[in-house]
This record gives structure tokens, sequence and C-alpha cells, in this order.
């Protein structure tokens, strides 16, 4: 029973992470990138603290560094993928972003010298063509939005593997409050930078912004945490995949984008890549 709630709660998290694609682009109407990130990564960093306040009392300096890597890698993903979505449609926001599956055993083999099995080179051939297909232009030429949004793909791969390295020897409850408060801290660098200090937000963007903080932020990466303590990484992989379907439906459905044939089978080659990058095709021994 818990193993079947455990996919109930990734699945739910697909659901909401797929709507905040929408979220995104809504609150983008009248606020810049960095003020959505800084607001949705403050009411996170604040909901944490709630719920992990005795944990961090007692914060180490090696809980520190990995949190403080941890969150920058998260920055990066969010940062590229929300000012990406100013270039490109969300539909196409939300494929390209679930590349990140395929690129982390390239992370591993950089990092650690891990040897990568044919089953991810195949599908990172697949991913390849499908965000080839996805994004390139007549010209064979790539466009800003979809170009940020696979290098965001790359750093939400990297935010994977680091949190795979950091989970056992991090406590959970720290390990989140230290990623989304650097996330906060760098997004507030990167508002003061670009000296955009205009804030005349709608109703609708900071209803958006606030659906991105409190549901799409602290809500599923709680979630996440409890549902793989009894689902194995491999199906956990593949169901979180299905966060760019539910992008493109919520697109579709509430920002009445148009749906394309290049656009259905671009998407179809990056979801079969991800498959085949996770879905090991040995049979199990079975034990005497």
């Amino acid at each position: 029973m818990k193993k079947y709630l455990g996919i109930l709660g990734l699945l739910t998290v697909t659901v909401i992470w797929g709507g905040g694609f929408v979220a995104s682009d809504m609150a983008l109407e009248t606020l810049s990138p960095f003020q959505i990130m800084v607001i949705r990564f403050l009411i996170a960093a604040v909901l944490m603290t709630l719920f992990g306040i005795k944990q961090i009392k007692t914060i180490s300096r090696e809980e520190i560094r990995c949190g403080f890597w941890l969150g920058a890698a998260l920055f990066g993903g969010f940062a590229l993928q929300i000012i990406a979505l100013q270039y490109t449609t969300p539909s196409k926001n939300a494929f390209l972003t679930a590349t990140n599956v395929v690129f982390v055993p390239f992370i591993a083999l950089v990092i650690y010298r891990k040897k990568i099995e044919v089953r991810s080179l195949i599908g990172a051939v697949m991913a390849l063509a499908g965000a080839g297909v996805l994004s390139l232009k007549n010209d064979f030429s790539i466009g800003l939005g979809d170009g940020l949004t696979l290098l965001c793909a790359v750093c939400f791969a990297l935010q994977i593997f680091l949190t795979g390295e950091y989970v056992g020897r991090i406590r959970p409850a720290v390990l989140n409050f230290l990623q989304m408060t650097t996330a906060c801290v760098l997004s507030a660098a990167g508002l003061l930078l670009s000296g955009d200090f205009t804030f005349a937000p709608s109703t609708r963007s900071l209803l958006a912004v606030l659906y991105l903080g409190v549901v799409s932020t602290t809500i599923t990466y709680l979630l996440q945490t409890v549902s793989q303590k009894y689902v194995d990484e491999t199906k956990s992989a593949i169901i979180l995949s299905m966060e760019a379907v539910f992008g493109t439906f919520f697109s579709v459905l509430l920002l009445h984008e148009n749906v394309t044939v290049r656009m259905l089978a671009g998407s179809a080659l990056i979801l079969a890549a991800v498959l085949v990058s996770e879905v090991s095709f040995k049979k199990e021994s079975k034990s005497n």
C-alpha cells in the first residue's frame, strides 16, 4: 500500500510541476524573472524553516557547503528556465527541461569518471534528436529560449546528481532549507544586478507566484522526498518525467497553445529517450 501511495505522491508532484510552467508564464506578465524567483524561494525558505526548525538549529559546516552547491544548481535551473520562457512556449520549455534525466549519467562521468551505459547513450541521442525536432528552425538554428532551456536542463541534472550524493549524509529537512535559502539569496543578487526595481504586479501574477512558492516548490519537494522512500529511483525518474506531458496539457488547456505535428513528434522522442535511459532491460536474477 505504501508503494502505491508513493507512486500516487510522485504523480501528484508531476501534475503540480506541469502546472508550474503555466504559472510561471502567467507570473511573467507583470513580474521580472528574478522578482518571481525571489518571492518563490523566499516563501519556500520560510516554510521549510517552519517544517525543520529543530534540525536547522544544529546545522554543520559540511551541511552548509553541500546545501550551497545544491541551491546554486537549483537556482541555475530555475533562472535559465524562467528567462527562457520569455522567448519560447511553456510546452517546449517543459519537454526540453525533461531532458535533464538524460544528462545525469554524463555529469557522473565528468565528476567521478563513472562508465556510461549503452542505454544512456541511446537515450542521449534520442533526446538530442527530439530537441532538434522540437526546437531547430528551418535553417537548423536554435532559438534563444530553447537553447537556454537546454542549459536549464543541465543545471537540473546537476541538482539531481548532487541530491543523490548528499542525501545519504545530510538531513533532508536541513538540505531542503539550505538549498531554498541559497536559491533565494542568489535570486536576490540577480535582481540587484538586473536593476529592475519596478514592482507593479497584477493579481493574476501574484496568485501565480504564490502557487509557485507554496505548491510548486515547498509542497512538491517535501512530497517527493517522502514518496521516494517507497519507490525506487528508476521508477521515480520515469514517473517524474511525466512533468513534461502535464506541462503541455496545461499549456494547451489554459493558455490555448496550438499543438503541431512537429511538437508531438519532438515531444514523443524526448519522452522515449527518458524511458530508454531509465528502464533496465536486464532480467533480475532469481535467488535460490
